[in-house]
């Protein structure tokens, strides 16, 4: 008896189910509670929720948390009843989600600790199959996304990552830390797909678009948003990025170049060239004098990409629009490749460039959700398919309500 009440207050049953049996299998570790509902119950359907006459009863097992360290089973003959709007339906139990094999305090055990480990790890600690672990994901990711309330989002930011090598892609959308959308490839179908799931008022409410100069977003927000040419903005760090990659490629020709001749100027002096100041200690700046000081074409580039950086402190447009057209005649006569292209990209996005200055827009959230992607994608050693990758991003980063119902109580 005082097992059966026992379980009765850990498994939180309340009629009218209650536990009738407690059978404990030393030699296989197991705890099984037996648990069935009270005769003359009138259940309900689990959809249209109309109290229906029941139709048989099927048995149904749950995996609960371990009790003494012996794993601990729920059984219970779980009525069907016919509803006449649905069929025959099996009727839904306190303790568990439908379709689940586990109980809700379970499934929020596991999902707490993935949250820290990968899958498989997860699995390996709790002696389940990967398919098992990954499902209690896949309903926590579902079940998230059904409970999201819908707030209008200001600032958006629009990125992509990789999904593996090869040019393959998903497009995430983000608002700040958390992830809002995420769609395969990065097509302007892929942007579309979060425009169209908004209302005119929440398109409305969209005061910034932060990207890089990729025309499907472009292209996607124009058809989207009103007034899109004056909420695009091409963000700080994409520029920086483009500007960074054609000062590399400036070093590398020139590294060949010297190293022909016999010279060592540029040995070991890539990431130099690529560190942000703001991030270097006194010694490493006074270090860096002679290369940023000297004649080399690596040196005309540096300083032409931190003269563009020097560029985002304006509050005026019209000022902003000066500074950037200086350094637009300085750069197409600098006579470095690389950079001259960079420069002729600019001045054809310069429009959204001014835009990400006056609105302060900037896709820092955006890059930081990126660097969490990855870490993801590292701990988990990939992914087999992108449904599940999507899914691995709004677990970690979507900020969804994961856990089932019943946990709460």
């Amino acid at each position: 008896m005082r097992d059966k009440q026992l379980y009765q207050q850990i498994l939180g049953i309340k009629s009218p189910w209650r536990v009738v049996a407690v059978d404990v299998s030393v030699g296989d570790g197991e705890v099984t509670v037996h648990v069935e509902a009270k005769a003359g119950t009138r259940h309900s359907c689990p959809h249209c929720g109309k109290r229906c006459p029941g139709y048989d009863r099927r048995v149904r097992r749950w995996r609960h948390l371990d009790t003494c360290q012996l794993k601990t089973l729920l059984q219970a003959e779980v009525p069907r009843v016919q509803c006449p709007e649905h069929g025959v339906v099996l009727v839904k139990v306190p303790w568990a989600e439908s379709g689940s094999g586990f109980t809700a305090l379970f499934e929020a055990l596991v999902i707490d600790w993935l949250r820290e480990a990968s899958i498989a790890a997860v699995a390996r600690q709790l002696k389940l199959s990967w398919n098992a672990i990954d499902g209690i994901m896949q309903r926590a990711v579902k079940r998230g996304l059904a409970r999201r309330k819908r707030t209008p989002s200001r600032h958006i930011g629009v990125d992509e990552t990789a999904f593996r090598k090869g040019h393959d892609y998903v497009t995430v959308v983000s608002d700040g830390s958390t992830v809002l959308h995420v769609a395969d490839d990065r097509k302007q179908t892929s942007l579309d797909e979060y425009y169209d799931s908004l209302s005119e008022p929440e398109r409305a409410a969209i005061e910034s678009v932060s990207m890089d100069m990729w025309p499907a977003y472009i292209g996607a927000t124009r058809a989207a948003l009103p007034e899109a040419d004056t909420k695009i903005a091409f963000d700080k760090f994409h520029v920086a990025k483009y500007l960074g990659d054609a000062v590399d490629k400036v070093r590398r020709a020139e590294h060949k170049a010297l190293r022909a001749q016999g010279r060592d100027d540029l040995v070991r002096s890539k990431y130099v060239w690529l560190r942000n100041p703001a991030n270097m200690s006194r010694a490493q700046w006074h270090d860096f004098k002679s290369l940023r000081e000297s004649a080399l074409k690596t040196a005309r580039a540096w300083a032409l990409k931190e003269l563009a950086m020097s560029l985002w402190g304006y509050v005026s447009r019209t000022w902003a629009e000066k500074g950037w057209k200086r350094w637009l005649a300085w750069a197409v006569r600098c006579r470095l490749e690389p950079v001259k292209k960079v420069a002729r990209t600019i001045k054809a996005h310069l429009w959204g460039i001014l835009n990400a200055i006056l609105l302060n827009a900037n896709n820092g959230g955006a890059e930081s959700i990126n660097g969490r992607i990855k870490l993801i994608k590292v701990r988990s050693r990939g992914f087999r398919n992108k449904e599940r990758f999507r899914n691995a991003i709004y677990f970690h980063l979507g900020g969804l309500d994961l856990h089932p119902e019943a946990a709460k109580a």
